[in-house]
């Protein structure tokens, strides 16, 4: 990505915007750096919440509505509603609950990864099944995440840092499960 600075000059530079006013106009000044790192520097991770219960996706909602990395664009409330608001909002982050009506979230993702090919799916799910898990996260090129909803509150915060910078993300209740350790609750 290439940032062409004119009269009001802006230079990411240290994770920070700065804009310098004062400096005299310049013209052909071209930055090159990461494209990945300049979308989330610049623009919120754009998030559709897809449950079949509203009071979820409320909850969900108003914890990241407070944090300006993220903007929840849209909501489901099943599998087919998932699929068609994916390509209709191409968001960059989906939250996609497994046991959905109409369409399971699990071939509602199957879905997904074809027709919106820039956005990760985080499955968050109260489905503990390991099983039910790993299918989850063989859906698709584009699933990165699995979380407990009862471990939300510790774990939904990190779990999207971490699928947005590509990274896998598994519940610690999953991983406390497969080790055959009792989860932390």
């Amino acid at each position: 990505m290439r940032l062409l600075l004119d009269n009001d000059q802006v230079l990411l530079a240290c994770n920070n915007l700065v804009t310098i006013s004062s400096a005299p106009p310049v013209s052909g000044v071209v930055l090159n750096f990461d494209q990945a790192e300049a979308i989330q520097q610049l623009a919120p991770v754009r998030i559709l919440i897809v449950d079949d219960f509203q009071s979820w996706r409320r909850f969900v909602s108003s914890m990241l509505q407070d944090n300006p990395e993220f903007l929840v664009i849209g909501e489901a409330s099943d599998g087919l509603e998932a699929v068609q608001k994916s390509e209709e909002l191409q968001p960059d982050l989906i939250l996609l609950d497994v046991g959905l009506p109409r369409l399971n979230g699990i071939e509602a993702a199957r879905r997904i990864c074809a027709i919106a090919p820039g956005a990760t799916i985080l499955f968050v799910s109260e489905n503990q099944s390991q099983s039910v898990a790993q299918e989850a996260m063989r859906t698709g090129a584009c699933t990165r995440g699995y979380v407990v909803k009862s471990d939300a509150a510790r774990d939904l915060l990190p779990a999207l840092k971490a699928v947005m910078q590509d990274k896998q993300f598994i519940s610690s209740r999953l991983v406390a499960l497969r080790c055959g350790d009792s989860p932390d609750v």
